[in-house]
């Protein structure tokens, strides 16, 4: 396919995914860095071997699978022109969204109570990794929980419909990625010690 062919709106469409999935890569090797960074240093002697991920990461995750089957349904509503449940399920994607903010936070604080912190005299690497792989990614969920609010608030303006999505499926295509780098970044430090 030729990319400079169609119309204006069609070039802007394929123009703006273009940039999301460069920022998508960059992401990824940023991420892909942090993992390796982390084997790397698996073979240092004060390394925790036996360390356990926080209770609340696992249920981050599980919550992180729902909002995105949840925004898959939101499209799905959209596409069917049914706005009334596209409102819905794009509301408890968001509400899923804080949910695993929280989550997170509570996983923190459960890796603090085993006496890690992030720096200084009672922090590890090992806990240091995690804290950091895990706040980046959070950050990135912030980003993503931006820009739902943005798409709710273009929804209530009737911005979209069933063939003119784009800022709903960008902002979907983000939000989706963001769940899976958080399930693969959950089983990498899981299974990876």
């Amino acid at each position: 396919m030729d990319l400079t062919q169609g119309t204006k709106e069609e070039k802007n469409g394929r123009a703006k995914k273009m940039m999301l999935w460069f920022g998508i890569i960059s992401l990824v090797m940023s991420f892909a860095g942090w993992t390796s960074a982390f084997v790397v240093s698996s073979s240092r002697p004060d390394w925790l071997k036996d360390f356990q991920l926080p209770n609340a990461f696992i249920i981050s995750t599980v919550v992180i699978v729902i909002s995105s089957i949840s925004f898959l349904l939101a499209k799905k509503a959209l596409k069917a022109s049914n706005y009334k449940a596209t409102t819905l399920w794009l509301i408890l994607t968001f509400i899923l969204g804080l949910v695993f903010i929280y989550n997170q936070f509570a996983g923190f604080q459960q890796i603090i109570n085993l006496g890690y912190n992030f720096t200084g005299p009672t922090s590890n690497v090992t806990m240091s990794y995690i804290y950091l792989i895990a706040v980046v990614h959070v950050l990135h969920v912030v980003v993503g929980l931006i820009c739902l609010l943005v798409v709710i608030y273009n929804h209530f303006k009737q911005k979209y419909t069933a063939t003119n999505m784009l800022g709903f499926e960008l902002a979907a295509t983000f939000w989706h990625f963001i769940d899976i780098l958080w399930v693969y970044l959950f089983l990498f430090l899981y299974f990876v010690r």
